[in-house]
């Protein structure tokens, strides 16, 4: 089973209960065949959002998620137990918190939407219309 854990800095309300976390999280990985393995998602205040977007993407402002992937030697779709890294989501800054979980998860299992053809973001689209 993948496990997920779940962190707030600063807990809002209206922030999906760890449970639903976890389900889109699960939902989003399986979509790679990743059933197994450790993830963690983070919610972050504004402040804190921007001092990674600045570390690790030189850009000194806030936004909606980040992903920090840790085990990517195994491509999209192989299957085993993988520590996938953390997804850092500031609820303030997102549109959909419950989107941002989708797509953060996604890029830790492999996914690029920036490099690919538009399949990771139609993927996320179907993944939340079947929740």
């Amino acid at each position: 089973m993948l496990e997920v854990e779940v962190l707030a800095h600063a807990p809002r309300p209206g922030l999906p209960a760890p449970a639903e976390v976890r389900r889109l999280s699960r939902l989003a990985a399986g979509a790679a065949n990743v059933h197994d393995g450790h993830l963690a998602i983070e919610f972050a205040d504004a402040q804190r959002i921007a001092q990674l977007n600045a570390e690790h993407r030189g850009e000194a402002a806030p936004t909606d998620v980040l992903s920090f992937p840790v085990d990517g030697a195994a491509p999209v779709g192989e299957p085993g137990v993988r520590e996938l890294g953390d997804v850092v989501i500031c609820p303030e800054q997102a549109r959909d918190v419950r989107e941002a979980i989708v797509h953060g998860v996604l890029h830790l299992v492999g996914f690029d939407h920036e490099a690919d053809d538009g399949e990771m973001l139609a993927l996320q689209r179907r993944l939340l219309r079947a929740r």
